[in-house]
């Protein structure tokens, strides 16, 4: 299955100058955990809501800061058909929970979460065990 399959089309992005109070509130409205920083349609950084929250114990005036001061820079990315093996090792070697989407030209296509990938395998280990049950000898419905 390609990641494209997996990820939220719908991304909230945001521009680099984007105030903390702005990105905070989309997040809240939107219910969303991060923004994808863009420029020219491309991702160019992540802020998540717990860089704005280790952000608050650091900074002096928080309300101050923008996308490009919170930002995890370069971020990441996968190719819209990586497949689910590569997105596995993906998550692992970027030790992230969000990966944006890309296509050839590096435009922001989508996003993947960790546990958008969780939820999948999830689905199809039980759709598996349904069919391992169904199959194995002494299975009957009406003993469940």
């Amino acid at each position: 299955m390609p990641v494209l399959d997996l990820a939220r089309e719908d991304v909230i992005t945001v521009e680099r100058d984007a105030e903390v109070s702005e990105i905070s509130e989309t997040m809240n409205d939107e219910r969303v955990g991060s923004v994808v920083v863009v420029e020219d349609g491309a991702p160019v950084g992540i802020v998540t809501d717990r860089t704005i929250a280790l952000a608050v114990g650091q900074e002096d005036d928080v309300s101050s800061l923008v996308a490009e001061d919170l930002m995890s820079e370069d971020p990441e990315t996968v190719a819209a058909d990586t497949g689910a093996y590569e997105l596995a090792t993906a998550f692992g070697d970027a030790k992230v929970r969000r990966l944006p989407v890309v296509d050839d030209e590096g435009q922001l296509e989508g996003i993947v979460s960790l546990d958008d990938v969780i939820a999948t395998s999830a689905e199809e280990l039980e759709e598996a065990a349904k069919v391992i049950e169904e199959q194995s000898p002494g299975y009957a419905s009406d003993e469940r």
